[in-house]
C-alpha cells in the first residue's frame, strides 16, 4: 500500500525538481528535463480501458491530483522565492515576480500530470494488483492511510530538513575553526544563521504594506 503513495510522491518529486532549474536556464533547461520525465513514463501500448478506469478510480481514492496539484504550489513558491533574489528590489521586480507566478500556475496542467500518472501505474502494477488496491483504498484503514499520508510526509520533511539544517550548521562551524582564514567569509547559501534572507525580507514588507493597507483610515 505504501508503495502507492511512494511512486507518486516519487514521480511527481522528479518532476518538480526539473522545474527548480528556473533560476539558472529560465524554465528551457526545465522544460526539457520534465518532457523527457513525461516521454520515459508513456506507456508503450495503449491501456487497456477497463484498467485505466480501475486506475483512475484508484487515484482519486489516494487523492493523486491534490498530490500534484501541491507539488506545483510547491514549486510555484521555490521558484518565487529563487526569482525573487535576482530581480530589482522594487515594485517592478514585485510585480515581475507575481506575473510570473500567475502565468506559472495557468500554464500548469494538473490534468496532463495526472495522465501521465495513469501510465506510470500501469506500467508498475497488473490489472489484479490495481483490483487490490482499489479494494484495500475503499476501506475505511486504506482511506485513512490516503488521508493521512500527506501530512505525514510533510512531517518527514519538515524533520529531515531541520536535521539537515543543524548539521550544515555544525559542519560549517567546525570548518571554520579547522580553516579560518578562509572560512571567515563562508556562510551558508541559505542564509542559515545570517537573519532573515532577502526573499524572507520581501515576504515581511508585503505583509506589512497588505496590512497597512486594509487599515480603515482614520
Amino acid at each position: 500500500m505504501k508503495a502507492v503513495l511512494a511512486l507518486i510522491v516519487v514521480y511527481v518529486g522528479t518532476f518538480f525538481l526539473a522545474i527548480q532549474g528556473v533560476s539558472q536556464n529560465p524554465m528551457q533547461a526545465a522544460e526539457q528535463n520534465a518532457k523527457a520525465q513525461m516521454d520515459k513514463a508513456a506507456p508503450a501500448h495503449p491501456i487497456d480501458q477497463a484498467k485505466e478506469a480501475d486506475i483512475r478510480s484508484l487515484m482519486e481514492l489516494v487523492g493523486a491530483s491534490d498530490l500534484v496539484q501541491e507539488g506545483a504550489n510547491t514549486a510555484i513558491e521555490q521558484s518565487r522565492e529563487k526569482l525573487l533574489a535576482t530581480v530589482p528590489n522594487n515594485e517592478q521586480g514585485q510585480a515581475f515576480v507575481n506575473a510570473f507566478a500567475a502565468s506559472y500556475e495557468k500554464r500548469f496542467d494538473v490534468d496532463q500530470v495526472t495522465d501521465q500518472l495513469v501510465a506510470v501505474y500501469d506500467k508498475h502494477y497488473t490489472d489484479d494488483e490495481i483490483k487490490g488496491l482499489l479494494q484495500f483504498y475503499g476501506s475505511p484503514l486504506g482511506q485513512k492511510v490516503a488521508a493521512e499520508m500527506p501530512k505525514i510526509n510533510r512531517e518527514i520533511q519538515a524533520a529531515v530538513r531541520a536535521a539537515g539544517s543543524k548539521a550544515a550548521r555544525e559542519a560549517l562551524a567546525e570548518m571554520k575553526k579547522q580553516n579560518p582564514e578562509i572560512g571567515q567569509s563562508a556562510r551558508l547559501g541559505n542564509g542559515q544563521g545570517q537573519g532573515p534572507n532577502r526573499w524572507q525580507q520581501r515576504r515581511n514588507q508585503q505583509q506589512a504594506q497588505q496590512s497597512a493597507q486594509q487599515q480603515p483610515q482614520q
